[in-house]
């Protein structure tokens, strides 16, 4: 089962239920999923993590805004969209993957960080947010 399918199917389940909110998130992040598809791209992964984070960033715009019950309402979209993505990397686990990676890439000062990020990146899939994985390199890398 896409992942697409199982959006479709909580979205049918939470219609019966007159669940409002978690419906009309459920209608963008399907959207979102079937524009992806039509247009080719087909990276289901990657159509969520972009829908996550445009959730969080407008959660940071509407907190700085005063605004707690709009934050409220992007976070919990954003957190109805991670339960579709793959669990999270452990600080450890990512630790022992960003070792490998600047390791593998012979990376040795932070003008090799590229590199080591290539590799780092690679090897996370997503299982991971690009700026815990950007700081660790340049942590590794004495940075």
């Amino acid at each position: 089962m896409t992942i697409a399918q199982a959006v479709q199917d909580d979205l049918k389940s939470a219609m019966r239920a007159g669940e409002k909110q978690t419906v009309g998130a459920l209608r963008l992040v399907l959207s979102e999923l079937q524009k992806d598809a039509k247009e080719g791209a087909g990276d289901e992964l990657a159509v969520l993590r972009r829908e996550r984070k445009r959730r969080l960033e407008a959660a940071k715009s509407y907190r700085d805004g005063g605004r707690e019950d709009l934050a409220g309402a992007e976070e919990d979209e954003a957190r109805l969209i991670e339960g579709y993505l793959p669990a999270e990397l452990s600080d450890e686990e990512l630790a022992q993957i960003v070792e490998q990676a600047v390791r593998d890439s012979g990376a040795t000062s932070a003008k090799d960080m590229g590199a080591a990020m290539k590799r780092a990146m690679a090897a996370v899939d997503g299982r991971a947010d690009g700026k815990r994985v950007s700081g660790l390199v340049r942590a590794a890398l004495g940075g």
